[in-house]
């Protein structure tokens, strides 16, 4: 079977920039964990995170934001990425906090993905 890209250039464009915003805050989430930043360390321990727990959790996000950039893995990584940010999301929920941007990180991720990867595309069609 032939495959043919049918994909638009401005299409492709749009997302890889929507990945390549994704990715770079996921970055900077992961390594301000990882380094352990005060103001990060604070939040996290007021949303009920131990202190020891928030390195692990940053090299968790790491792991999945370098699997999501690499075409073979992307759409695992997505996967994993929900089901990180879906963490979020409930501890937001839990503590009474606003909690869209987790849920709006998580829709770019998944519209980056499929503007980007002809695979995903494939699965709707």
């Amino acid at each position: 079977m032939i495959s043919v890209n049918t994909t638009s250039k401005k299409t492709l464009w749009i997302g890889r920039v929507l990945t390549a915003l994704c990715v770079l805050f996921l970055l900077f989430d992961g390594i301000t964990k990882v380094l352990k930043v005060a103001p990060v360390m604070e939040a996290c321990e007021r949303l009920g995170y131990a202190a020891n727990l928030v390195p692990g959790i940053g090299l968790l996000l790491l792991a999945c934001t370098l699997l999501y950039v690499i075409p073979r893995t992307s759409i695992l990584a997505a996967i994993l990425l929900t089901g990180y940010l879906g963490g979020g999301t409930t501890t937001l929920v839990r503590v009474g906090e606003p909690f869209f941007f987790p849920v709006l990180m998580g829709v770019l991720i998944w519209v980056g993905l499929y503007l980007r990867d002809e695979r995903l595309r494939n699965l709707w069609s």
